[in-house]
């Protein structure tokens, strides 16, 4: 099975770098600049499951590409969503599977108009990593699962054919038969961390200690009525388990959106949030909800990072 694995950063990385190391067929679309970094350098990851430098990884620039792959999978930033679909469409046959790895659900009807529905799963990513500035990827947490399915639910051959094809990798994968509950209770957690934590610039424990956790919980509330509202109502398990993540005394926890704006880097603030906002309608309250409000607070910083140039 081919895979091809758009963009080789702190995501696509360590998942396309796990499945070379095992022997897979991957190969990675990257820009020139990240081209030649891994050409010098390989692919290297740092991780406490074990460290791994893959020398001249497999790469291929847009203008390079030309046949297709049996799996893309996408592992870039949704705000980069439109020039990522020109530059891959070549890679997608009759018979090829994408599994998008982005925040959020709009990029799969984005995708499924430009490519087919029948062509897009759903997917999803549970890591914490990030790109140190040699190139290595560095895997920060303890968790590096992968999971994907179809959108309809139910279990194919194409996604257990997937899933025996990724047996044996350094990471966690399986199967969903119901992905997209799965994906909205993915993004009800981190719209409701990534508006806290950028809303007060600070961790979760730092948040508690300023006597703040029933303000990461009230928008974990807002969060999860809208999800409720699209017929996807949040399981109990994984809202104790938001409840806890986003209430823990001491925690570190932050969204990488946090370190996005410590940086001045661009966010995914439109599609975490301006996109939940968007789906809200009446259902979270008044217009005073703390979703809008941490919506406006990232809306006016990226307004800022326009003005300035940056």
């Amino acid at each position: 099975m081919r895979f091809l694995v758009v963009g080789a950063g702190a995501i696509g990385g360590y998942f396309g770098g796990r499945l070379l190391e095992a022997g897979r067929d991957v190969t990675f679309l990257v820009r020139p600049g990240r081209a030649a970094q891994l050409a010098a350098t390989g692919l290297v990851i740092r991780s406490r499951y074990g460290d791994a430098t893959l020398p001249s990884p497999p790469v291929v620039l847009a203008d390079q590409l030309s046949n297709p792959f049996d799996v893309v999978l996408l592992s870039f930033k949704a705000y980069d969503l439109e020039q990522a679909i020109a530059s891959f469409a070549p890679a997608v046959g009759s018979g090829t599977a994408i599994i998008p790895l982005l925040n959020g659900l709009s990029h799969l009807d984005r995708l499924a108009e430009r490519f087919g529905g029948e062509h897009v799963l759903g997917g999803q990513c549970f890591i914490s990593a990030a790109v140190d500035p040699a190139g290595a990827v560095l895997h920060l947490n303890d968790s590096h699962a992968l999971s994907f399915g179809e959108r309809d639910g139910g279990m194919s051959d194409r996604v257990r054919g997937i899933v025996a094809a990724m047996a044996g990798v350094r990471f966690d994968v399986r199967a969903s038969d119901a992905i997209l509950l799965e994906m909205w209770e993915k993004w009800v957690f981190i719209a409701s961390l990534a508006g806290i934590t950028c809303l007060m610039r600070a961790t979760v424990g730092d948040i508690v200690a300023a006597g703040g956790a029933d303000l990461a919980l009230a928008l974990l509330g807002e969060c999860a009525a809208v999800a409720q509202a699209a017929g996807y109502a949040p399981r109990p398990e994984s809202t104790e388990r938001s409840r806890g993540l986003l209430s823990a005394a001491g925690s570190p926890l932050a969204a990488s959106m946090l370190r996005d704006v410590e940086r001045g880097a661009p966010t995914e603030a439109a599609h975490i949030l301006g996109d939940l906002l968007r789906r809200r309608g009446a259902v979270a309250g008044s217009d005073r909800s703390l979703l809008r409000l941490a919506y406006a607070h990232l809306a006016a910083y990226e307004a800022r990072r326009v003005r300035e140039g940056l």
